[in-house]
């Protein structure tokens, strides 16, 4: 019986090498008919699928399955389907009235290590001032008159090195405990909160645990609200926790804006009471005539901080592990994925 991949363009746009790297790891360990589609009309995956009678593992990366599909897929044991960012509600009830198991993905993980990398990058550049001395070195030769502006940082907000820094973060899940770790051995004071992580989450990044939101707002220097989004953390930190942040201090934001009051937030920021620096906003995407943009003490990037070819390869990974016959030891090296172009019957 067959594995069988089928991928439409629209999921390769997102996750442009994840299909390539899912059939690499499983072709030495499973028999793989692989299917790309070209962009085009919706088709059934019946349709698509070579041989869908021998399939009795489907991955659908960008195309519904359907009830008429069934007929076609008789040996059907287990099914995956993610349609770009998430996997359709109504898959369940319709595997389970065939038998057939549904596989799941989980929704992190994949990109922690992409986004907690990216944060520390937001941190550094915000605290140097790294974009806009870039582009003052575009736009005049004011930047290279030493000793005048040898000193580039700001000293109206939080800046020079992460040494010493007070750090405060709002998480201590797989992106924040990394970021926390990154932080605490570059020497700052990090502190992080969190109710619902054990202990060890603490001890492993290296930060304190704080028990009161309230108090970790009181002394950060740098602050990072750090959680995913859910209704339960939309507006976590309110427009009083905001208020209370010392003037001068650095936030960034790297996983979701909505965690935070950002009406708050961005009085502070545009009064000039608090840096940013933020992948994520309010609002995606800026309009160009946001006054949030173009800031001395704003650092902004288009939430890409997850895209990476190493968190698209993780995602493969991390799907291919669900499977019985997946062997680490068999796991080709990710340095070489050759992209596989192959169409099958009726493709899109």
């Amino acid at each position: 019986m067959k594995t069988a991949i089928v991928v439409h363009p629209e999921f390769d746009e997102i996750w442009p090498f994840t299909a390539d790297r899912l059939r690499q790891v499983l072709l030495p360990v499973a028999e793989v008919s692989f299917v790309r589609l070209p962009l085009g009309p919706g088709a059934l995956l019946s349709d698509v699928v070579p041989e869908p009678a021998n399939v009795a593992r489907l991955i659908s990366l960008g195309l519904p399955l359907r009830e008429d599909d069934f007929a076609a897929f008789t040996s059907l044991t287990e099914v995956f389907v993610s349609l770009g960012y998430e996997e359709p509600d109504d898959l369940g009830d319709l595997l389970a009235t065939h038998g057939v198991r549904k596989l799941t993905h989980g929704s992190e993980g994949f990109w922690g290590q992409s986004v907690s990398e990216f944060a520390l990058g937001l941190t550094i550049g915000a605290l140097r001032r790294i974009p806009q001395m870039h582009h003052a070195i575009l736009s005049g030769l004011t930047a290279w008159d030493y000793p005048l502006e040898q000193f580039g940082d700001d000293p109206r907000f939080t800046n020079g090195t992460v040494e010493g820094k007070r750090v405060r973060i709002v998480g201590a899940g797989n992106i924040a405990s990394r970021y926390a770790s990154f932080m605490h051995m570059l020497g700052a004071d990090v502190a992080a909160w969190d109710p619902f992580a054990g202990e060890p989450a603490f001890h492993r990044a290296g930060s304190r645990r704080e028990w009161h939101l309230e108090k970790l707002v009181e002394d950060a220097e740098i602050f990072v609200p750090m959680v995913p989004l859910t209704p339960s953390t939309e507006g976590l930190v309110t427009a009083e926790h905001v208020k209370a942040l010392p003037n001068g201090c650095l936030v960034v934001q790297a996983t979701r804006a909505k965690i935070v009051d950002t009406v708050e937030l961005r009085r502070r920021v545009l009064a000039n009471e608090l840096s940013l620096a933020a992948d994520v906003f309010d609002v995606e995407p800026l309009p160009l005539d946001d006054p949030l943009l173009g800031r001395d003490n704003v650092v902004h990037t288009p939430h890409n901080a997850g895209r990476t070819k190493e968190s698209n390869f993780r995602w493969a990974e991390m799907l291919a592990e669900k499977f019985d016959e997946y062997d680490r030891r068999l796991v080709p090296p990710r340095e070489d994925v050759p992209e596989q172009t192959e169409s099958g019957v009726g493709a899109l």
